[in-house]
């Protein structure tokens, strides 16, 4: 499912840059896994790696309307997808009160 949406992805940054030449374009399937390569003249570009247990390694980036490169790296595998970003929001850090709760919490575990 993930590989038919990521080409998807493919197409729909192709399509969104239709001004764009393909540089690069490479999509190997293989029976043990797959990797992808897209690149075009504007500085989008695609990447991704995948194995024959559906874990997957990636990046994507392009260049905004505003002129920020925007650069998403990810892995997804029995933990989900977990994107990396230096444009994606962080929460807020864990205050003082609950770490000090949850080593309580470790340090005294349940009896039952």
């Amino acid at each position: 499912m993930f590989k038919i949406l990521l080409i998807c992805a493919l197409a729909a940054l192709v399509a969104a840059n239709e001004n764009a030449e393909v540089k690069e374009l490479i999509n190997d399937v293989n029976p043990d896994g797959f990797k992808t390569v897209l690149s075009l003249s504007d500085g989008t570009a695609s990447q991704a790696v995948g194995d024959v247990h559906g874990n997957i390694d990636g990046v994507f980036e392009w260049v905004s309307p505003e002129g920020v490169h925007v650069r998403v790296a990810y892995k997804a595998d029995e933990n989900g997808y977990q994107p990396t970003s230096d444009l994606l929001p962080v929460g807020p850090p864990i205050p003082e009160a609950i770490l000090k709760s949850l080593a309580w919490i470790q340090a005294h575990p349940s009896k039952e």
